[in-house]
């Protein structure tokens, strides 16, 4: 028998840098080291009951302490009443709850604290204000919460994603798709391939390296084409979804189009339940595509009533009509049970560095061995686990301050 070989693809390692300048009453869990400690107002904004503010980083507990008259932590995970005020002044800031999450048992892996303050903007403002000056502490970017918790292995990049539709979600199917993503169906579909190629690989190399020594099983490179055949049609299959998993992300869209007067117009309005195009037993009323984003069911659609497709010597008309014959195209052309362009992509181009394997493999095993590194390395890409800098700007950019 022979030692598999390869190197094995790992989710981001948390940083284990222990906390060594903060006082006693620091958790001392393993954090991310060196950095600074971020807050933000989590719930939204405007007058409402409860505000929830948030911190995430070393001196979270110090300010924890700062705001409050407890000279130790709270227990963790359990929500106190306690007021609250300025750490300079002493000035008494508000009532409210106060919950302690320590590091790397949090959202973000890192030492957490949750302030749920009265919702009103001077009692937000005033908070924020107190958090502000207590040093090592900073107003928190966009997504930098979601941020920290995937750099420290807390989530994985499709269920960051998945987070960010949950968030946006309109419709019931949309929360569906999200929840499931976030609870990591995806990541773990795509982890899957990745150790099957991860194997392949490894006999792959060693067949490469051993096969004159006599100490490989018979079979294995037969074994490794059968393998990668396979990984290589199931991508496939599942690249042939129509793109359902993005329409259901970003809607369908459904063009009414028709006859003049045939009563396209009255028919958006009672799908939107509101007057959003004008009815009149007058042809060609409609002149311009008039759009209404509507939930049918769970499933989000964006609407289009359309000029009656009909000749017309009116210049406006026909303008019309030719808009209308633009919404009316095919329907595979568009935004792409992957939700995203990003996935298909990272998906598409592992295919293609498998059917090269296949081409490879006549001419240099060593070559075809890059291609399956090629393969994994993309489903890497697909993860987070080997993700470029600018793409992961551009996922957290979409995220809310506080998130």
């Amino acid at each position: 028998m022979w030692r598999r070989l390869g190197t094995l693809v790992s989710r981001p390692a948390q940083n284990t840098r222990l906390c060594t300048s903060l006082p006693k009453h620091c958790s001392g869990r393993p954090i991310s080291g060196g950095r600074a400690t971020i807050f933000a107002l989590s719930s939204g904004q405007g007058k409402c009951g409860v505000a929830v503010i948030r911190t995430s980083g070393p001196a979270s507990g110090p300010a924890l302490l700062g705001l409050t008259t407890l000279r130790t932590l709270p227990q963790p995970r359990v929500a106190t009443l306690r007021l609250l005020q300025d750490p300079g002044s002493s000035e008494l800031l508000d009532r409210g709850l106060i919950l302690w999450f320590p590091g790397p048992h949090s959202f973000t892996g890192e030492d957490c604290a949750e302030f749920h303050v009265h919702g009103g903007p001077a009692v937000v403002s005033a908070v924020l204000g107190a958090l502000g000056s207590i040093p090592g502490l900073r107003p928190a970017e966009a997504g930098e919460f979601t941020k920290r918790a995937f750099q420290n292995g807390k989530l994985s990049l499709t269920e960051v994603e998945g987070l960010g539709d949950l968030i946006h979600a309109e419709t019931e199917a949309q929360r569906r798709q999200a929840l499931r993503q976030l609870q990591g169906e995806l990541g773990q579909l795509c982890h899957g391939w990745g150790d099957t190629l991860t194997t392949a690989l490894a006999h792959l190399e060693a067949y490469i390296d051993f096969s004159e020594d006599d100490n490989i099983e018979e079979g294995v490179l037969e074994w490794v084409d059968r393998t990668v055949q396979e990984l290589r049609g199931a991508l496939l299959a599942h690249l042939q979804d129509a793109r359902r998993g993005q329409r259901l992300r970003s809607g369908a869209h459904v063009v009414i189009a028709g006859p003049a007067n045939a009563g396209k117009s009255s028919l958006i309005n009672l799908l939107s339940r509101r007057p959003v195009a004008i009815v009149s037993p007058e042809p060609g009323t409609t002149r311009d595509v008039v759009e209404s984003a509507v939930d049918i069911g769970g499933f989000p659609a964006l609407l289009s009533d359309t000029a009656g497709i009909r000749d017309s010597q009116d210049l406006v008309e026909q303008e019309g009509v030719r808009r209308a014959h633009d919404r009316c195209g095919d329907p595979a052309v568009g935004p792409p049970l992957l939700t995203r362009a990003r996935h298909r992509h990272h998906l598409q181009s592992c295919c293609e560095a498998l059917g090269r394997y296949e081409q490879s493999k006549v001419r240099d095993l060593a070559l075809a061995a890059e291609e399956l590194r090629a393969a994994r390395r993309h489903l890497g890409h697909l993860t987070g686990q080997a993700g470029a800098d600018e793409i992961l700007e551009v996922i957290f950019r979409d995220f809310c301050i506080g998130k």
